[in-house]
């Protein structure tokens, strides 16, 4: 093109050229707002993730309080200590770096006193972090938080892919060769662009914070005894012998574990033990006099915060007659599912033989078995179980043996989602999951929970925390009972973060249980 030689012209031309240039930097009203929506919103989720870090953290130390868990558990608390206190740090420096980008460019609006008046500024990022080195400074701090994080937990390889708190290299371009970060990330940045930008930062401080610490919760009970309190008990083959006749019995943990091997010390009343074997002391003796007899001694198991020493004693009645009784799982009677007995007495027809137990019912056995009962009971507590049976006469019934018994209540259920507690799930196959399941585990009766509420929430990476959304069902519940929950599921991404809660089942004796939350990061 020729350049006008007329002054006139070239004034005119010039204008053209400034005006296009200004109108380049210029940033509509419409993209402005968008930031300072996109601001508020982010903001929202740190706070909802905040929460839930609590709850997390909360729950480690309440663990710590629980009998026989302070050692073990408080390296791990103290570690979460240190997280948290890290994680709010790193959350105020951030702050601060807002507030100091809103004051360059003017100060905060009177109309919206949490964002800038000036949104538009771009000269404040650029003279912040890029000419004053103040990304440099910020980068460095991102790095040193997240090579922190990871070396809190054992395994940081698990996490490391995972972890939203990142710095990601700026691509080179001709307006920045070296891929500089801080020209790459704030250079002509608009104030609010800048906001939303660390209010982004601040989020993924608080998810990594949230993986981390509960990879702590976890890691402090990797080496748990799987079961909840530890009680001896012994129980004899029979509870009652003839004289000669011999007798049988086992001595363990009310719930033990195969890995481990208990002894048994200061053993009296008679009968020889033999080596552990999967958890369980095997005891064996010959029956001699009449009358009670009573095997008493103590049970050691080892564990990892020391020997755990318990009390035992069970007792047994030889005779010349009288009555024995075998309950086929135990001695505990479970409300709400049949619970079978054999019963025998000695000297007397397993016709003439039968049971009388106070708060419960007791129906023949459903085989048409003679000395065969199941008993149905609906009241926790102890019962006194008793043997009748026909004189030789005829004439009525006599009672020839009690035994007492426990009747509890069947233990809570698991929760699980494709057979999985939490932590990591594939997106394609949570997408693909129908409901949450109530498993009953370690539970030798034939009895079946249904999960009928719950409720549903996603955090999806990078957008704004979805729900919650309540599902109840007397029924039975699934996801698809809510149109919110199919439709949060079928965008369901790798990142994003899952948690159903208030989980709630219902069992054969029609109690209602509060389950344990399932939390999942998608991959």
């Amino acid at each position: 093109m020729s350049i006008p030689k007329e002054p006139r012209q070239i004034m005119i031309n010039l204008m053209y050229l400034v005006l296009t240039a200004l109108l380049a930097l210029n940033v509509s009203n419409e993209i402005l707002n968008a930031f300072r929506t996109l601001s508020s919103s982010i903001d929202k989720s740190n706070e909802s993730i905040e929460s839930k870090n609590k709850e997390i953290y909360e729950a480690i130390k309440e663990n710590e309080k629980a009998p026989g868990q302070a050692e073990k558990v408080r390296p791990y608390r103290e570690k979460a200590d240190e997280v948290v206190k890290r994680a709010d740090e790193m959350v105020a420096y951030l702050e601060n770096w807002k507030k100091k980008i809103v004051m360059e460019a003017g100060g905060y609006s009177k109309d919206d006193p949490k964002f800038p008046d000036r949104m538009d500024n771009i000269d404040a990022t650029t003279l912040l972090l890029v000419e004053k080195k103040g990304g440099e400074e910020l980068k460095k701090k991102i790095e040193d938080m997240r090579s922190y994080l990871l070396g809190v937990v054992k395994n940081p390889k698990l996490l490391e892919p995972v972890m939203p708190l990142r710095v990601d290299p700026v691509k080179k371009n001709d307006h920045n060769p070296t891929g500089d970060w801080s020209i790459g990330n704030f250079e002509h940045m608009p104030a609010i662009a800048a906001l939303a930008l660390f209010s982004k930062y601040e989020n993924d401080v608080r998810s990594s914070e949230a993986q981390v610490v509960k990879e702590l919760f976890e890691e402090a009970h990797l080496k748990d005894i799987k079961f909840d309190t530890i009680g001896a008990i012994a129980i004899p083959n029979q509870s009652y012998a003839l004289e000669g006749d011999k007798i049988e019995a086992s001595i363990m943990l009310a719930a033990f574990n195969k890995a481990q091997k208990p002894t048994i010390a200061g053993m009296s009343g008679g009968g020889t033990t033999k080596p552990s074997v999967n958890g369980v002391i095997p005891w064996e003796t010959i029956a001699k006099g009449t009358g009670l007899q009573t095997v008493r001694g103590k049970i050691e198991l080892q564990t990892e915060t020391g020997p755990v020493i318990r009390d035992w004693k069970f007792e047994y009645m030889v005779g010349t007659t009288g009555a024995s009784m075998q309950l086929d799982k135990m001695n505990v009677f479970y409300i709400g599912v049949a619970n079978p007995v054999t019963v025998a007495a000695a000297g007397y027809s397993v016709e003439d033989v039968s049971l009388e137990i106070p708060s419960a019912e007791v129906r023949p056995d459903s085989f048409g078995r003679k000395g065969h009962f199941n008993i149905w009971s609906d009241k926790p507590g102890n019962v006194e179980v008793a043997i009748m049976a026909k004189p030789k006469d005829g004439n009525g019934k006599k009672k020839v043996g009690v035994f007492p018994v426990r009747v509890k209540r069947i233990p809570n259920p698991v929760a699980k989602l494709n057979g999985s507690v939490g932590g990591g799930m594939s997106a394609a196959l949570f997408r693909a999951q129908i409901a949450p399941a109530a498993v009953l585990e370690g539970f030798d009766f034939d009895a079946k929970f249904q999960v009928i509420g719950f409720s549903f929430s996603m955090l999806p990476k990078g957008k704004d925390y979805v729900g919650p959304y309540n599902v109840e069902n007397r029924a039975g519940c699934r996801f698809s009972m809510s149109k919110d929950i199919e439709k949060a599921m079928s965008t369901a991404r790798s990142g994003d973060r899952i948690f159903i809660e208030n989980i709630k089942a219902i069992g054969p004796d029609k109690t209602v249980r509060n389950l344990s939350p399932l939390l999942f990061t998608l991959n």
